[in-house]
This record gives structure tokens, sequence and C-alpha cells, in this order.
């Protein structure tokens, strides 16, 4: 080898020396910055945006709460082609020829259908009801439910001849006694007369706090509304023939309507005539129409 090829690779191997050296001593950010980038594909916006298949939100159903018997909320399953519209008592009919408006109305047998515990629907008070609708077990729910709306419309006629704000305080030693919520004599209001100690033994919605500022007769009051008055009833009935095990008239019933024996329960009866004709129960002789006086 020549001394001028000699010298040119000593040279040449002096500047790989420089160059290695150089670059161990470049910070690694400096060299990673100095790499081509690779840019992201452009994306329009509203498709940034868009969910994808697995995000997409799946809608729920609606669900109508309403309230049921203790105060308590469950959902409106019952669908509207079982709810039916009872048929008239004898009293509502009587009222419709006098073009009397205080009587029953349509959207209170809603009230009741739509909240109806699953007990009374069941076999449990097929016998219960046998005396006024002997056909109870094989009816379908939709006419369980509109014998149960019927049912209440009568118990209404025979308490307070339909008028919900009936309000009444009974002043005999018998009766006289003292609410242990209102801290005064018992009066029974609304369609079916109960009380404000209901409040407390059938998780009835009343509240006494607000009501004692208003009228006795005013509409506004909870325990007059319609719809408490009649969930507290069917909460109370519910008590009476699956948790206690009682007949429907029975001497121990809540309303002495359904006590046998009584005058009472003679207008309950009479309330009793024209239950819906899937019940099957033949027309009692010597039954009469009666208008029920207040009790």
């Amino acid at each position: 080898m020549s001394r001028l090829a000699q010298v040119a690779i000593i040279v040449a191997l002096v500047s790989l020396v420089h160059w290695t050296s150089g670059l161990a001593q470049t910070p690694l950010h400096a060299r990673t910055q100095s790499q081509p980038q690779i840019t992201a594909p452009t994306q329009n916006p509203a498709q940034s945006q868009a969910p994808t298949p697995t995000q997409t939100p799946v809608p729920t159903p609606a669900q109508t709460q309403i309230p049921a018997p203790g105060g308590t909320q469950q959902p409106d399953t019952v669908p509207t082609s079982e709810i039916k519209a009872a048929p008239p008592t004898p009293i509502a009919e009587k009222k419709a020829e006098l073009g009397d408006d205080h009587t029953w109305k349509p959207e209170w047998d809603k009230i009741i259908e739509e909240v109806l515990p699953p007990d009374l629907l069941s076999l449990r008070v097929a016998k219960a009801v046998k005396q006024f609708c002997p056909r109870f077990n094989r009816m379908g729910e939709p006419d369980k439910r509109a014998y149960w709306a019927y049912f209440f419309q009568a118990l209404a006629g025979a308490e307070t001849g339909l008028v919900y704000t009936t309000n009444v305080r009974h002043d005999d030693s018998e009766q006289a006694v003292v609410d242990d919520v209102t801290h005064r004599k018992v009066r029974q209001q609304g369609l079916l007369q109960l009380t404000y100690m209901d409040q407390e033994r059938y998780g009835c919605d009343f509240d006494w706090e607000k009501d004692k500022v208003l009228e006795e007769h005013d509409p506004a009051k909870t325990i007059l509304q319609p719809k408490n008055n009649l969930l507290c009833g069917v909460a109370i009935l519910k008590n009476q023939l699956i948790d206690q095990h009682k007949p429907l008239l029975s001497r121990t019933s809540y309303w002495s309507t359904l006590q046998p024996g009584t005058i009472g329960v003679k207008v309950f009866l009479e309330q009793m005539a024209n239950v819906p004709a899937a019940c099957g129960r033949r027309p009692v002789r010597g039954e009469q129409h009666h208008v029920a006086p207040v009790r």
C-alpha cells in the first residue's frame, strides 16, 4: 500500500471517530425531534363527535309513576286495554236523572284500577267477593279491576252519597274519640270517610299540617282529595281481606257499611245492585235502588 493511501485511511478513521462522538453527546429529545413526524389524517368535526355503534344511547321507555297505597311510587304497568269503566251505582243513576254534579267521576275508576295490588286480583279473594261476583275467579283482569272500581263506588255511595267533600264529626260517646294526629275529636272525611290516623296506620297520603289551616270542606285538603282518599281505601281493604284474612262483610270491618246487622250495610247492599255483568250475579229479589244518606 502506498503512503498516500495510508494517509487517506487514517484521515477517514479520524473523521468517523469525531462524528460518532458528536452523535453520542446529542440529547435524545433533539434526535427524536429531527425525525420526520407522521401527520394524522384530518377528520370531519361532525364525524369526530358522532358516537361509535357501541356508544349509541338506547332510549328507555317512559313510565308513568303513580302513587301506591302507602305513599310509595310504582311504575304504571297497567295497559290501557285493562282499564274498564265500571257501571253506575243506583245512586249515581239517580243523580244523573236529577242533574246532580256531586257524583262519581269516571277518572276515579282509573285511579282505583291502576293501583290495585295483585292480591286483590288473585284467587285469594274469590271467596270473599263470591256474594257479589260469583264468576270472579274465572274473569280476566280487566273485569276484575272493573269490579273493584264498582265496589268502591258503591262503598262511597253508602258512606257519603258520592260527595267527596263530606266531613262528619261524631259527638256521641261511643264514637267521639280523639284523633292521634290532630289531637281533636275524630272527623271522618272524604268519599270513604277516613281519618288522619289512617296516615300512620295504613300509610295514607294525608298531611294534617297543610290541612289544618284550611276550611273543613275545602277541596284542597289532602284527606278530601279523591285520589288520596280512594288509594287509602284500597290499602285498608287489602289489610282486611289479605292481611287479616277477614271476609268482605265483617263485624270488625273498618267501615260500618260493611258490618252485618247495621243500617249502613243495607244501604251498601242496595248500591251493589249494578255490579258488572261479567260477575254473573243474578238480581236479588226485593233489592231496591236507594239514594244513600250521608252517614
